[in-house]
């Protein structure tokens, strides 16, 4: 299957990159998805969706105080608007010739590389090399919403998990989390909080 691809890098940096999207490509990406850029010679950064960010230009001023706007004109707006949709990516490893580290990259990706959406097999290739090792990567950054964050990635993980025969990797992955949050009691709550309600929205 054809990788599907979601957008190009505006920005990037050690730790994570930003891409842009039209507005009409905002049914694949998803908050806590699993995305990659390529870095050349079969190299791969991953990443982590962690906020999607959809600002305003002068036309969409002017629409906003205009009474009545038709449909057509707003329709019109979304397609075409200069501006794209902002996506931020918490990088949370890289794979070189096939082979997954939960390391950060050794480099950035570069403006205008484009960004794909990581269909179930490579989702489920990434999160069982090694033991979460990228759990690091989403824990130690207090700029992101940390419970939010692994709840969906964990959600979205356990369903290629599932429709793969392994149901117990939500298990595992939980048991890890535990372990690592052991010293962080109040974060630890806010973490199986967050995946409790996702296990009722499903």
């Amino acid at each position: 299957m054809k990788a599907i691809e979601i957008g190009k890098l505006l920005r990037a940096g050690t730790t994570g990159f930003v891409f842009g999207c039209r507005i009409n490509q905002l049914d694949a990406p998803s908050f806590g998805a699993l995305v990659k850029a390529e870095l050349g010679s079969s190299t791969y950064v991953y990443g982590l969706i962690n906020d999607i960010h959809i600002d305003d230009d002068g036309l969409v001023r002017q629409l906003v105080t205009t009474e009545n706007a038709s449909s057509e004109v707003i329709a019109d707006n979304r397609v075409n608007r200069n501006i794209p949709v902002e996506i931020s990516v918490l990088a949370v490893g890289y794979s070189q010739r096939d082979q997954v580290s939960h390391l950060l990259p050794p480099r950035p990706p570069l403006s205008l590389d484009t960004v794909y959406l990581c269909e179930d097999a490579e989702i489920i290739r990434f999160t069982t090399a090694g033991r979460f090792g990228y759990f690091r990567h989403i824990l130690s950054n207090q700029e992101v919403p940390i419970a939010e964050l692994l709840a969906c990635h964990l959600q979205q993980a356990q369903s290629a998990h599932s429709a793969a025969g392994q149901a117990n990797w939500i298990q595992m992955a939980s048991q890890e989390l535990i372990t690592l949050l052991r010293d962080d009691y109040p974060l630890l709550m806010n973490v199986l909080g967050a995946i409790a309600d996702t296990d009722t929205h499903r």
